[in-house]
């Protein structure tokens, strides 16, 4: 039996497919083993989302190399879409898969094996004629959650991604397709899913049906069709455009009781000037109105983000103004990036480009706010009644415990000598246990 070794960098999406393909491989017959093991096959899913995960995804090859020169080493993913010839050049890798080729994997280990020379999968990702890649995956290895990719791709264009570039135009998946997966994760006992995807907002702007709906409604009438599916007790969703959160959106979702009150909803910044340097389709005024309308339907939803500092040109004035606008709205969590200078981008062939010194600065600054922010909503959350889907048990200060995560991703421990992952229970949050870990008590 040959030995088969993966390694994922990057997004959901990313770790999705994966999955997906270790699955490929097992079907095949191969071995999984872990990444730092001997292998016949090493897979690494690239990221190219930053300069650093360019080269965390170099390393990971040229390590996968050292471990074992003698194996096919296959690179796949966004570093290699974006790279493009220089890694065909380099010569790093025997396989070569480029995104939207994940799927053939085997036939493409098969060619390599008959021709004992480099092959590779790869095209032109951008020409806004492809389809939605078919993979799927039958079980996942979290047991009690799984992500389910829905799309892929984006037509957004921010100035400093260059996620479309790598990804390609808007590619939705076939309802069907979906709900087949979910229903064959909730056999497998697979109790909460989580819908994922490039910009799962833009999810069926490229579906053509009879249907005269708002492209929002296609979103809902998905997220419903999973809410009927027996043994899925809860759905989260992955990372929104503010743009996509209206009135009847956010109504349509509170009245459904398995989707969860955790709604990541990105900014970037908090100053409008940024913003419009950035390309994004909203302004501060516009966010905050979003944000309003998920705390109408929802009792205290947990709203988390993702913010950019030291943008080219970004000002100390610009910098305070997103931080005010952070500290006005909130959140649960916030995701702090330095700004990355990506080839290709717009952003990177901007006049003034931040020191890397102030970038640490005021990172280290937001990062401090998000610590504090995190803590004020985790304890607002002592005293209330919530819901907990058990995953591991934990032994603190000598006791044993079973832990979980609320509906809004609080993760707290129950007093238990029992083994119940994948079990939901009811309790109320009593106070905190540790720094990330909060107490319940069982009803």
């Amino acid at each position: 039996m040959k030995r088969a070794a993966l390694h994922n960098l990057g997004c959901k999406v990313n770790a999705y497919e994966t999955q997906a393909m270790r699955q490929l491989l097992e079907q095949a017959g191969y071995e999984i083993v872990p990444f730092d093991e001997k292998a016949d096959v090493y897979v690494i899913n690239t990221c190219s989302v930053t300069n650093i995960a360019d080269r965390k995804s170099r390393q990971m090859l040229h390590r996968a190399r050292r471990l074992n020169p003698q194996a096919v080493l296959v690179a796949a993913g966004c570093y290699v879409q974006a790279a493009g010839a220089d890694v065909l050049e380099e010569g790093i890798a025997d396989i070569i898969l480029g995104n939207n080729k994940k799927e053939h994997l085997l036939v493409m280990l098969d060619e390599y094996e008959k021709k004992q020379s480099p092959v590779r999968d790869f095209e032109d990702i951008n020409d806004g004629k492809k389809e939605y890649e078919r993979l799927s995956i039958s079980r996942t290895t979290e047991h009690t959650r799984a992500f389910i990719k829905i799309q892929d791709g984006c037509n957004q264009f921010c100035s400093y991604c260059i996620i479309p570039y790598a990804r390609g135009r808007v590619r939705s998946r076939q309802a069907q397709d979906v709900l087949e997966e979910v229903r064959t994760l909730a056999r497998q006992g697979c109790k909460e899913v989580v819908l994922t995807g490039i910009h799962i907002s833009s999810y069926g702007t490229d579906l053509s049906d009879c249907s005269k709906e708002p492209t929002n409604d296609k979103l809902l009438r998905l997220i419903a069709q999973i809410h009927d599916v027996a043994g899925i007790c809860r759905i989260r969703l992955g990372s929104l455009e503010p743009g996509i959160v209206t009135e009847r959106f956010a109504q349509t979702l509170s009245a459904m009781e398995k989707v969860c009150p955790h709604f990541h909803l990105s900014l970037q910044s908090g100053c409008d000037t940024v913003l419009k340097r950035m390309n994004r389709k909203y302004d501060t005024e516009q966010y905050a109105q979003k944000c309003q309308i998920l705390r109408k339907y929802f009792s205290h939803p947990a709203i988390t983000t993702d913010v950019i500092v030291g943008f080219p040109q970004e000002t100390e004035e610009e910098f305070l103004k997103t931080r005010q606008f952070l500290e006005q709205m909130y959140f649960y969590e916030m995701h702090i990036f330095k700004y990355s200078q990506r080839k290709g981008t717009k952003a990177a062939a901007m006049s003034g480009q931040i020191q890397e010194a102030v970038k640490a600065r005021r990172s280290a600054a937001l990062l401090a706010l998000g610590e504090e922010m995190s803590a004020a909503y985790r304890q607002s959350l002592i005293g209330s009644q919530k819901s907990v889907l058990l995953e591991e048990t934990f032994v603190y200060d000598g006791k044993r415990y079973e832990t979980g995560y609320t509906k809004e991703y609080l993760k707290v421990a129950v007093a238990s000598g029992q083994n119940r992952s994948n079990h939901i229970v009811r309790g109320t949050v009593t106070g905190q246990l540790t720094k990330d870990v909060y107490l319940m008590v069982e009803f």
